[in-house]
């Protein structure tokens, strides 16, 4: 059995998008990330299916949400950063471990909430959507 932590996870970025210039940089100041995988449905229920409804997966819709701690000279947090403030395209990677498996796409931060705990360092709720792009989303697999 093959299990895995989510502290070997990795979460990648890259400025401009996958097909942006430059390496894939591992944002290691994130916590708790959640990528969230989903497809649409068309219902295609007939009478032949004796009385259950029955429905075809569609469009894919992937969304990744995580959080960071405010850290202004952090190089991954100003990417992210300024990806919501410019609504610029961040290319991101969200894999299983270094090399693992996971989604890659162009993606927009849609959200960028900033907590100011009492008792907490100050940090950022992100979420991220696939967006248009000459390059796909894939799944990667070592």
């Amino acid at each position: 059995m093959a299990i895995r932590l989510g502290m070997e996870a990795t979460l990648n970025y890259k400025a401009g998008g996958q097909a942006g210039g430059g390496a894939w940089t591992e944002l290691t100041n994130t916590k708790d990330v959640t990528l969230s995988l989903e497809a649409g449905e068309a219902d295609v229920t007939t009478r032949a299916n004796n009385g259950w409804r029955a429905i075809v997966a569609t469009l894919k819709d992937a969304s990744v949400e995580f959080e960071m701690v405010w850290d202004t000279g952090d190089a991954g947090f100003a990417a992210v950063r300024d990806a919501y403030l410019n609504n610029a395209v961040l290319g991101l990677q969200i894999l299983d471990g270094d090399s693992g498996e996971g989604l890659q796409a162009d993606f927009m931060i849609t959200a960028f909430s900033r907590s100011e705990a009492l008792e907490e360092a100050i940090s950022v709720s992100v979420t991220a959507k696939v967006t248009y792009s000459a390059t796909p989303p894939s799944w990667l697999t070592p």
